[in-house]
């Protein structure tokens, strides 16, 4: 369900989605494998979700902008308003516009709502046990698509039903 609170061009969403998801503290081996899929998602023009949690959600969102291609975010900040201006992104939340802090309950609002929309999800690593790894098996269990790195530290992802790319 899409919330009311949104800004931006709505039409996005009947693009093919895909929501980028990456654990907080992550391998040094993932980080630069997501700047490259970062690269190759703007290239190919793909519509990505970004929650922008993480400090490589942020980065990948970065490289993203770089780009033309649509993008779905949380909250714009100023220096997206150029960007909002061109009909290529969509602020949505789950959230009251009230909400101006992130706490580990209002992220994990955020990223369900931006896997429920999304087409696919794209997990760069996840934390055994961690926010964004049970986010993950509830969605595998719901029969979302969802892949990640074919590396061994993403060794519990894959066991765990995500495809490898």
């Amino acid at each position: 369900m899409i919330p009311d609170y949104t800004l931006g061009n709505r039409a996005l969403l009947d693009l093919s989605k895909v929501a980028f998801l990456c654990s907080r503290r992550c391998p040094a081996s993932i980080v630069t494998r997501s700047y490259d899929w970062a690269i190759e998602k703007r290239n190919a023009g793909v519509c990505v979700l970004s929650g922008n949690h993480s400090q490589i959600e942020k980065d990948v969102f970065h490289y993203l902008l770089k780009g033309n291609q649509p993008m779905l975010k949380k909250r714009l900040e100023e220096e997206l308003t150029a960007e909002n201006a061109k009909n290529r992104l969509l602020i949505i939340t789950p959230l009251p516009v009230s909400v101006k802090r992130v706490t580990q309950e209002t992220a994990n609002k955020r990223n369900d709502l931006m896997a429920e929309i999304a087409d696919e999800i794209f997990v760069a690593y996840a934390q055994l046990n961690g926010n964004v790894y049970r986010l993950i098996k509830k969605w595998l269990k719901k029969g979302k698509k969802v892949s990640t790195f074919d590396v061994p530290d993403n060794r519990e992802l894959i066991d765990a039903g995500v495809e490898k790319v």
